[in-house]
């Protein structure tokens, strides 16, 4: 089979997963929004290029506007307006992920708007909302090399803001095809092996209401296997584009302070963000305020985001902000540092692994904008489940998760099997209003990590009409089954 072949019949939307709805025609993206169209929008185009990894050459993919730069920054409060042109000789689509776009600008392939053709641009308008440190990536296979790019939203406040700002978008990279490792996962099981059916485990969900995920990091269950971190060992990891062997240097001011907005664009490898000795605190998730949380370690899983204030000491220096990969030594990250400051070379291996991702900074999260309180027009619970040997994932009780305009809605997601799974709604925004069976007014944000044998619940509010994706952020885990649809009343 042909590269393209396998790539455009593994796209991951409506049709890889054999749904027979029938889905809408697509109409003209402006005919979803009530925003006014400008004369000229931003262009956006999707392009090949070529990035050094570790002295190997790399072609890779990009979104990169007229000038060359990658992503978009735009302003709280306008439209978005952007004409996405695609120069690939592949068809694509780009999902605008933190932002919430009517549904046929979404960007799931055939959910509803078909693929992006080769040569063809496509204006898509709507708006753009408040601020917030989001991103926008292919929902294909083509998102593991590197078809992602910062988007960014700054407020009024943020542009007054005495501070310096440094966007790092982090990944994990291999020089094999993405249908090429997902190829490997599927063939891992060993002949005559037995399968581990993780959903088997849902007999323990009792267990889940008395152990954080940080409490079950590495421990192996009576008759259960232990956790497992990481799927893919991969040839290297990125901030920026760059490994830890050539990193990017930030010049900034001694004594200043700095937003970092730090995306995990990473396929399937979670990190902990480590500021070393700075003076830190988390301010937003996944572009969302929360009351600040001191610290100098935070969390992030695929498709997440951080954004962390810094302060600078006055006598200035070099000061390394490094992504620990999840379980393993493995670390990348860029370096602030001051005028003449002496930057040292960093390994790319750490002297420790990467700590196990659990909820315990989540459980301590709180919005600053949280949602009205109100009860729960419609409730659904939903299981986690997975068998690792054949590699297949998949949600229990996703069937007919249909909503209508205007309700309230808690979903229970509990993680049944033994990896995490950071879970990503797509055209809202959530509360998480319970950790392991304790209610909290959590922070408000679009992806939140399920731990294995955690559970938690998310609540949000239906007021934006589509079929839109749930779905575990983990690429490799989504396309083979982990991915369901909330869908409005009369859609779909």
């Amino acid at each position: 089979m042909k590269r393209r072949d396998f790539l455009n019949g593994l796209m991951v939307g409506a049709a890889a997963l054999g749904t027979s709805a029938a889905l809408r025609p697509m109409r003209s993206l402006a005919q979803d929004s009530a925003v006014k169209t400008s004369p000229a929008p931003r262009r956006l185009s999707v392009g090949y290029r070529t990035i050094d990894i570790k002295g190997r050459s790399a072609r890779v993919f990009g979104l990169v506007q007229p000038d060359g730069t990658s992503g978009l920054a735009l302003d709280a409060g306008t439209e978005f307006d952007v004409a996405l042109s695609s120069s690939i000789d592949e068809p694509t689509l780009i999902h605008w992920h933190g932002l919430t776009p009517p549904w046929a600008a979404d960007g799931v392939p055939d959910n509803p708007a078909a693929l992006l053709r080769p040569s063809e641009t496509r204006r898509y308008t709507f708006p753009v909302g408040a601020g917030g440190t989001h991103w926008m990536h292919a929902h294909t296979l083509q998102e593991q090399n590197l078809l992602a790019a910062p988007l960014i939203v700054r407020t009024a406040d943020d542009l007054k803001r005495d501070e310096q700002e440094v966007v790092v978008l982090l990944h994990d990279f291999s020089f094999l095809p993405a249908e090429e490792l997902l190829g490997k996962l599927k063939g891992n099981a060993a002949p005559g092996a037995m399968p581990m059916d993780h959903g088997a485990m849902r007999g323990m969900g009792g267990m889940q209401h008395m152990m954080s995920g940080n409490d079950m990091a590495g421990m192996a269950m009576p008759g259960a296997a232990a956790m497992d971190l990481n799927d893919i060992d991969y040839d290297a990891y990125l901030a920026n584009d760059r490994t830890l062997d050539d990193p990017e240097v930030v010049k900034v001011e001694k004594g200043g302070r700095v937003r970092l907005r730090i995306i995990n664009g990473a396929t399937a490898t979670a990190f902990t963000i480590d500021i070393g000795g700075l003076s830190g605190e988390l301010i937003a998730v996944d572009g969302q305020g929360i009351e600040p949380i001191v610290g100098t370690s935070f969390p992030v899983a695929m498709g997440q985001r951080l954004d962390i204030r810094v302060s600078l000491p006055g006598e200035g220096g070099a000061f390394p902000i490094l992504a620990l990969r999840e379980g393993a030594v493995d670390r990348t990250g860029i370096v602030l540092a001051t005028a003449g400051a002496d930057v040292r070379r960093i390994p790319a291996a750490g002297d420790a692994k990467g700590p196990v991702l659990g909820l315990d900074v989540e459980q301590r999260l709180r919005p600053i904008g949280p949602f009205a309180s109100r009860a729960a027009d419609r409730r659904f619970e939903l299981s986690l489940t997975g068998d690792m040997a054949a590699y297949t994932w998949g949600i229990d009780g996703a069937d007919g998760l249909v909503v209508k305009r205007g309700e309230r809605i808690e979903v229970t997601i509990a993680n049944a099997s033994m990896m995490a799974h950071p879970m990503h709604l797509h055209g809202h925004h959530f509360q998480v209003v319970a950790i392991n069976g304790t209610p909290i007014a959590g922070a408000v944000r679009d992806t939140v990590l399920l731990p294995p044998m955690a559970s938690v619940v998310l609540a949000f509010d239906a007021d934006n009409p589509g079929r839109w994706p749930l779905h575990c952020h983990h690429l490799y885990h989504m396309a083979t089954g982990m991915m369901a649809y909330v869908t409005y009343d009369g859609i779909g």
